[in-house]
């Protein structure tokens, strides 16, 4: 499978990667290839500059130049980028809006899982915005946008799993619960890195990219509220670079 391309210019490439890839290369030969991998022929070697659970989809930045690597590795590190996601939650958070800030380690005992660790664990916090919640038998279901302000390891999955409602799909942290069909088969994880803006490496120029979920279960269900959701996020181009170019001759 071949990630769908948004972007593409000399400097960086944009994806929207399905669930299932892995975001930076696999740690072992029974992984399969990662985004940079499957997009060698086409761009010549990339670099992913930022990481996507496997299981999540949505958008990827990977740098083409060296140049291009450094300056979007400050621009993520320093939280210059503003990354937006949306999640499917069982059940509906206990407010319409809110902000969490909970320190996350590694657990030991139960890897690659992270956990809440109030002594010892690196500051992590998150937003989220209610955007609708549906009956949906056996449980709830919520459509909600999150902005993560921090860049844990699967900080948004335990944030939301801590509040009481995990994610569809999250077999690490609790949301197996909501089946995608009668015969019991569980929904992939309802998250989606839907939309990315920061300054282009080069140009400086303020950019912006949007993608929807994939159209499946239990997305399929918010439809009109995502179509909305995305009409309210920015999306630019660069203007100065935008003709997509393939790996240099």
């Amino acid at each position: 499978m071949k990630p769908r391309i948004v972007f593409a210019d000399a400097d960086l490439v944009v994806v929207d990667k399905p669930a299932g890839i892995p975001s930076v290369p696999a740690r072992t030969p029974l992984d399969p290839p990662a985004v940079a991998e499957r997009l060698l022929a086409e761009f010549g070697p990339l670099e992913a500059v930022h990481r996507l659970d496997r299981d999540t989809s949505g958008l990827l930045m990977l740098a083409r130049t060296r140049a291009a690597r450094v300056a979007l590795g400050r621009r993520f590190e320093s939280g210059e980028v503003v990354k937006r996601y949306l999640a499917v939650v069982v059940g509906r958070p206990p407010e319409d809006r809110g902000e969490l800030h909970l320190p996350l380690a590694a657990d030991p005992a139960r890897p690659p899982r992270q956990r809440v660790d109030l002594l010892s664990g690196k500051r992590a916090a998150t937003r989220w915005d209610v955007v609708i919640a549906t009956p949906d038998a056996p449980a709830t279901l919520s459509l909600v946008a999150v902005a993560p302000l921090t860049g844990r390891s699967h900080q948004i999955r335990v944030h939301l799993a801590w509040i009481g409602c995990p994610i569809v799909g999250d077999r690490l942290y609790g949301g197996t619960g909501w089946s995608r069909s009668p015969e019991g088969e569980t929904a992939p994880l309802a998250l989606h890195a839907v939309a990315l803006e920061l300054s282009h490496p080069r140009t400086g120029e303020r950019v912006a990219f949007a993608t929807p979920p994939p159209h499946r279960p239990p997305w399929d269900r918010f439809t009109m509220a995502i179509t909305t959701a995305l009409a309210a996020w920015p999306s630019r181009s660069p203007s100065a670079s935008s003709e997509r170019t393939g790996p240099d001759p």
